[in-house]
């Protein structure tokens, strides 16, 4: 009797083959969407959360959230300072004025991904963070011809789910930050003591029209950071 040894051939032949089904059609996909983007696939090692970088240079990274405010004035800070800064962006937010940071991209800026609604997306199913995560990265490769790397989850709340789709969308770190500076220009720290240190993450969320305005507070955050004997790093060289 060869029927088992056969059978063993054929079970052997079909894990060789990936699993094909009946009359050789492929095992469905999973229903939860992984399949999307074959450009990263699922099941990418999940990516580092990161407020802080070790490194020996002396700078910190400057960090900008949402894209609400949008001053030309800003764009020539950047540009006459040559600032690093990196863009986190929601699409919502941001809305028609994705010129203003093609002209921020022009002067050297980096635009990441901030999700295309900022929800809080600790606690939403795969599906949903995915969608938010992976629907932004698509929008701004459609508009500036690049895909990001980095997310900021909104408000700082992630869990596991979030970096399971982060890695499955293609993101290579997840970024948070020690120090924020708020809207009347004085920074507050997440963990450890104050002051600035090398490596230091620094986030400056969206002003609007507040005063001083968003051109005004970097103004301010560069004195202190030249005080300390620190300078603008570029975040994408370091992670």
């Amino acid at each position: 009797m060869r029927r088992p040894a056969a059978a063993a051939l054929c079970a052997g032949l079909l894990l060789l083959a990936g699993c094909m089904g009946p009359a050789g059609q492929q095992r469905p996909e999973p229903a939860d969407g992984r399949a999307q983007d074959p450009a990263h696939p699922a099941g990418r090692p999940r990516p580092p959360v990161v407020d802080h970088v070790p490194t020996r240079d002396p700078v910190v990274f400057l960090t900008y959230d949402d894209g609400a405010e949008r001053a030309p004035r800003f764009v020539r800070l950047v540009r006459d300072r040559r600032l690093p800064v990196s863009m986190f962006l929601t699409d919502n937010v941001v809305g028609p004025g994705y010129g203003h940071f093609a002209r921020l991209r022009a002067v050297g800026a980096s635009l990441q991904n901030h999700t295309l609604d900022h929800p809080v997306l600790r606690g939403l199913p795969y599906a949903g963070q995915r969608a938010e995560i992976c629907g932004q990265q698509h929008k701004l490769r459609s508009r500036f011809g690049v895909r990001p790397t980095l997310l900021r989850p909104p408000h700082g709340a992630y869990d596991a789910v979030t970096l399971r789709a982060a890695a499955d969308c293609g993101i290579s770190a997840v970024v948070l930050w020690r120090a924020s500076l708020g809207p009347d220009g004085v920074l507050t720290y997440t963990r450890g003591g104050p002051g600035l240190r090398r490596g230091d993450i620094v986030s400056v969320p969206s002003g609007g029209t507040a005063s001083p305005t968003l051109t005004d507070r970097t103004l301010r955050l560069l004195g202190e950071i030249e005080e300390q004997g620190l300078r603008v790093g570029r975040l994408e060289d370091y992670l």
